[in-house]
């Protein structure tokens, strides 16, 4: 089950906010615990099992290892912790990826494949185990108190708001409101309001832009035109941060309407004004992870020479690569973006300051649409053969049926996703995502908006058959 489908909207979510809201303050964790499982196993019934098991295991390890006194044995029980977490996700998202890899070896040097039956891939397995290890590891450098209760521990790693498409909410920023959280209903407005702008910018944007991409980049792409390949990947380009950002929104919009304070993931990052920039304001839970858990742990920026903080920033980005997907087209993507990172520190950020902001917002986003390319396209000899045409002058047929609502959605895309670059679009974006509250008369307004919103989507869900969900693979 996902947000954008009418069965979450009309069913699961109206008799679960009923519900939740009609309960005790000691029942309210159990309410979001028991949604969370039922949410969850509707789309993967078998794998919930492993996951409430894999869980419990960590709890456990996770609790002894805050008990323990010797420094060797809190080692041993992170580290077994880790491996049940790394363990899963290696399994179940880079099984098949690492078997086709070895048979490709094999069969090059004229041995027989390795015979294996294709493992199917759980839905949100990135985010549950980045979460699980945030736990492990803040617990263990003592950043905060483990959970006294097994069953707030499940709610932390299950909730349903955030658990399959982010953000990453670390234990720390959220330990004690699963705890004791103050709940008002300015957070459930809010939330409710933020959920409906979410709701609108996946359905309403997102799938028009992946529709109208879909139909160039998944046809016959030796035939498009320059035009129809520079379309195409605009529309994928605004395609993936309206779905990705939308779903952010409906999270955190869901977590306000339950008393939490999930944190933010997107800020407008295509008006970044280099690749450093725009990893700042891009799934911002990803970076700040991979910064503090990975990237810090190997050195960052303080070790002893350039050669290894540009290599400790290049590998990290090609795990984020792979974070993605289980392919050598996201490994390639990542490694494209560590490059102009490690290139950002060498000199070109220099050449950014020396040729002035709007320059290099369009450079940066340049730089961000090619790479997009080998993050749709997984198949190298396509993602180049559509490179290709999007820099040869060619014309053709292909794509001439694009609708006139996607021209013009496009544009509007484009003027959202730029807007920010005027003091207006600043002004706008902090009046409708950094607000805990607004006066009555906003309130009213904005409420309408928002039932606006929220009912046009619905009929929009009910009524087309395209609702792609992007994240199965992350």
């Amino acid at each position: 089950m996902v947000f954008s489908t009418s069965l979450f909207l009309t069913v699961f979510l109206p008799i679960f906010l009923i519900i939740y809201n009609l309960v005790g303050k000691k029942l309210k964790n159990w309410v979001i615990l028991i949604s969370s499982i039922i949410f969850y196993a509707w789309g993967a019934p078998k794998f919930v099992f492993v996951l409430v098991g894999s869980t419990i295991l960590t709890y456990y390890f996770v609790k002894l290892m805050h008990h323990s006194e010797e420094r060797k044995r809190k080692r041993i029980f992170l580290v077994l912790s880790i491996a049940v977490n790394l363990g899963l996700l290696l399994y179940f998202k880079y099984a098949n990826f690492f078997v086709e890899n070895v048979n490709d070896v094999l069969q090059l040097l004229g041995f027989q494949a390795y015979g294996w039956i294709n493992v199917m891939l759980p839905i949100g397995i990135s985010f549950y185990t980045f979460q699980s290890l945030t736990y492990s590891v803040d617990v263990y450098r003592k950043v905060h108190n483990p959970l006294s209760k097994v069953s707030d521990y499940l709610l932390y790693i299950m909730s349903f708001p955030q658990m399959i498409a982010g953000p990453i909410v670390r234990f720390n920023t959220i330990a004690d409101q699963i705890v004791d959280r103050d709940e008002k209903i300015d957070d459930k407005l809010v939330g409710f309001i933020r959920f409906s702008i979410g709701l609108a910018k996946k359905v309403l944007i997102a799938n028009v832009m992946g529709e109208q991409a879909d139909l160039i980049m998944s046809g016959d792409i030796s035939n498009i035109g320059t035009l129809t390949a520079w379309l195409g990947i605009l529309a994928y380009t605004f395609q993936i941060y309206f779905d990705f950002s939308g779903y952010s929104d409906m999270a955190i919009g869901l977590g306000k309407m339950m008393g939490f304070k999930f944190p933010e993931n997107f800020d407008n990052p295509y008006i970044s004004k280099s690749i450093t920039e725009f990893w700042r304001r891009w799934h911002m839970t990803l970076g700040s992870w991979m910064r503090d858990y990975l990237y810090i742990p190997l050195g960052g920026s303080k070790v002893s020479t350039k050669r290894r903080l540009y290599f400790n920033l290049w590998f990290v980005f090609l795990v984020s690569g792979l974070w993605h997907g289980a392919s050598w087209s996201f490994v390639v993507w990542g490694a494209y973006h560590g490059f102009f990172l490690v290139a950002e520190r060498l000199f070109l950020l220099k050449f950014y300051e020396k040729i002035g902001k709007i320059p290099s917002v369009l450079i940066t986003f340049f730089v961000v649409v090619i790479g997009w390319v080998f993050f749709r396209l997984e198949q190298f000899d396509i993602a180049f053969l559509y490179l290709s045409k999007m820099f040869s002058i060619t014309t053709s047929s292909i794509g001439d049926n694009l609708l006139p609502s996607f021209i013009a959605l496009l544009i509007i895309a484009v003027i959202f996703s730029f807007s920010n670059l005027l003091k207006v679009g600043s002004s706008l974006g902090n009046f409708f995502f950094n607000k805990d509250k607004y006066s009555l008369a906003n309130y009213s307004w904005l409420l309408v908006l928002a039932i606006i919103l929220f009912t046009i989507s619905l009929s929009s869900i009910t009524s087309s058959g395209f609702n792609p969900f992007i994240y199965f693979r992350f």
